[in-house]
């Protein structure tokens, strides 16, 4: 069983700046690929970033390659979430994900556990 946390919740104008992270408690952390997905009103929840255990070759959905960089520090079991030059678009509740695996998948459903999701909105 894995928990997942998230942190950051916020309210920032358009081009502003915010930083997520998801701690996990997990004692193998390591052997886990990490997702951050995102669900604005009456949308369906969609993939954002990914990255693997060793943090090489992260993924990113097209809307925010740029902007957005997702990093790990396996030896706090934690995953961040760097949010540049945020868009009203990005509103949305953010979540982190882990999967036991090797790879990082965009898909929803490949994912175990979930954080609770935290808040962000960004005003125009």
């Amino acid at each position: 069983q894995v928990q997942l946390v998230e942190s950051g919740v916020g309210v920032v104008q358009a081009g502003g700046s915010l930083r997520l992270s998801c701690t996990a408690a997990v004692r193998t952390f390591s052997c886990y690929a990490v997702g951050w997905f995102r669900q604005a009103p009456v949308k369906e929840r969609e993939f954002v970033a990914g990255t693997t255990w060793n943090d090489i070759d992260p993924r990113y959905v097209d809307s925010v390659k740029g902007r957005f960089t997702i990093s790990r520090n396996n030896a706090k079991n934690t995953v961040t979430l760097q949010m540049n030059s945020l868009k009203p678009e990005d509103t949305a509740v953010y979540s982190c994900a882990a999967r036991y695996s090797d790879y990082v998948s965009s898909r929803v459903a490949n994912y175990d556990y979930w954080g609770q999701g935290t808040q962000v909105t960004v005003s125009s």
